[in-house]
């Protein structure tokens, strides 16, 4: 299988790494648009400058690399990454500067994005947006201060890149840590086809076909905003898609449905899904003893699914969503969509036990085992009943009184419809894709030292994950502080944040695919 198809996007990318950096400035310059803030401005600098720095260097070097491999129980996969899988995690202490060289060794350009940190703006790593991508051979150094301790990630903002196996944790701790816990454990879900079936590249392609691009009749589906089939035959039917007429698909998942994501749960049909880079037959197995108490730091790296995830016979009690504090919540399970994080506590008892990443909707989990004492290991096919109990999601919690927002009347609101759906593959917000060619065309303007309020109505059949970059919104009056969220079919989602992070910065849904094919918008300050 090639490693690297190439598509319009990595054509765009690569045409702008050899141009150099006048396209940034350029782009400013698109008609009707008013004058926006560079990312190189010095009102970039100034805002750096405020965030709270100790003056420490943590240097890291981060190289980007083809590799093989071994996903458990024999199976490899030919994939990107970082060096491992997941790659190693980054630490850092608050207020630590990060100073993180990317060595590009892949045959096409790529980016480091630092998802959930406000951090400075051109080193958000957003091609053509914030920077250049950093072209086949060369390198790139990334400089900017971690002021907020909490869990967060990397990955590449190019193309579908994320789907590989280019991403890991980057944690930010807290000097005054007020958690209590013997044991921190950081655990990346991901879901996984390339070099098993096919490529990521070769996955969009055929999902851009849409569903009426492989022959289907889509007569009297009334253009089916979404596939949800579920009424028409049960379960995910693996390989019932577009492709060659007469012939099943490779990638598309039809079928998938779940009450808890508003009616279809996925697009793409993963052979696996992974726990810290194991496969659920072989899984990766954490080893310690009874009574301790272990800090989790969840993250969902995957392209299209979400996770419910439960540890059998542990409750969790959930103290951060998306690097902010929250008030401490007691559950069974999560639910956990792309590009969000949870941080749990959970007291661990005696024997063997499952943590189950359910593939919500799609009929399939990952695993990985606890293991605290003597005992067989469940079968793979156990699931753990915690998955039906209590279940936390971020509509269910609430901000930490000491990051809550102030309450204050917004000064500026954006109405963004989530628009598209499957037949087309059409995913776009306010029915237009975002245009990498122009990316400052129809960008949702704010102002420094505002109260801006982004309310995001879902017009499609599916679940979105939004993600703003460079900020983090509170939920409602009372909600999490977070930085991603998931917008149910139908529903409309009210995210408040201050504008006090000058720049250019994406907002787009998390679903690899979806984000690739348009459904993305650009947040920009006014000069």
């Amino acid at each position: 299988m090639p490693e690297f198809t190439v598509n319009r996007r990595s054509l765009l990318l690569a045409g702008l790494g050899a141009a150099g950096s006048g396209l940034l400035a350029a782009c400013s310059d698109a008609a009707g648009t008013p004058p926006l803030v560079d990312p190189s401005a010095s009102a970039v600098a100034e805002a750096e400058a405020k965030r709270r720095g100790t003056g420490r260097e943590r240097p890291v070097t981060v190289t980007a690399t083809a590799d093989t491999v071994e996903l458990g129980g024999g199976t490899t996969a030919r994939t990107w990454t970082f060096g491992a899988l997941p790659g190693t995690a980054v630490r850092t202490t608050a207020g630590d500067t990060l100073v993180a060289t990317l060595n590009n060794h892949l045959p096409a350009p790529t980016s480091l994005h630092w998802h959930g940190l406000a951090l400075r703006n051109d080193m958000d790593g957003v091609p053509p947006v914030t920077m250049q991508p950093v072209a086949p051979g060369a390198s790139f150094t990334y400089r900017f201060v971690t002021d907020r301790p909490g869990t967060y990630w990397f990955h590449p903002h190019v193309g579908v890149q994320l789907d590989r196996g280019l991403y890991a944790p980057l944690i930010v701790e807290d000097p005054q840590e007020p958690l209590g816990y013997d044991e921190e454990w950081v655990v990346v879900l991901d879901d996984w086809l390339d070099g098993v079936t096919g490529t990521p590249d070769e996955a969009f392609a055929e999902l851009r076909k849409g569903m009426g691009g492989g022959g289907h009749d889509m007569s009297g589906m009334g253009g089916m905003g979404g596939h949800d089939m579920g009424a028409m035959g049960g379960g995910p039917t693996p390989g019932a898609g577009a492709g060659t007429p007469g012939q099943p698909s490779s990638f598309m998942l039809m079928g998938a449905t779940s009450d808890l994501l508003g009616g279809d749960a996925g697009d793409v049909r993963y052979p696996h899904h992974l726990v810290n880079g194991r496969i659920a037959a072989d899984p990766e197995v954490y080893r310690s003893t009874p009574g301790r108490r272990v800090r989790l730091r969840i993250v969902n790296a995957g392209g299209d699914t979400a996770y419910r995830l439960a540890l059998g016979g542990h409750r969790l009690t959930v103290t951060h969503t998306d690097g902010y504090p929250v008030r401490h919540e007691e559950v069974d399970a999560l639910l956990i969509g792309m590009g969000e994080r949870y941080d749990v506590l959970v007291t661990l008892q005696d024997g063997v036990f499952p943590l189950t990443a359910l593939a919500e909707g799609k009929d399939a989990a990952g695993r990985a085992l606890v293991r605290t004492g003597a005992g067989e290991a469940p079968a793979v096919t156990v699931r753990p009943a915690e998955l039906n109990g209590r279940l936390g999601a971020a509509d269910g919690l609430r901000a930490a009184d000491e990051v809550r927002l102030a309450a204050r009347t917004p000064d500026r609101t954006h109405r963004i419809e989530l628009t598209g759906g499957m037949a087309r593959y059409d995913w776009a917000l306010n029915g237009r894709p975002f245009d990498m060619a122009d990316p400052t065309a129809r960008a949702f303007l704010v102002g420094g030292g505002e109260r801006v309020r982004l309310e995001f109505v879902n017009r499609t059949e599916m679940w979105h994950p939004m993600h703003l970059h460079g900020h983090t919104f509170q939920l409602g009056e009372q909600g999490p502080r977070k930085d991603t969220v998931i917008v149910l079919p139908g529903r409309t989602v009210t995210c408040d944040f201050d504008a006090d992070n000058p720049g250019r910065w994406m907002t787009h849904c998390h679903n690899a695919y979806h984000g690739e094919a348009g459904m993305m918008g650009l947040v920009a300050y006014r000069a």
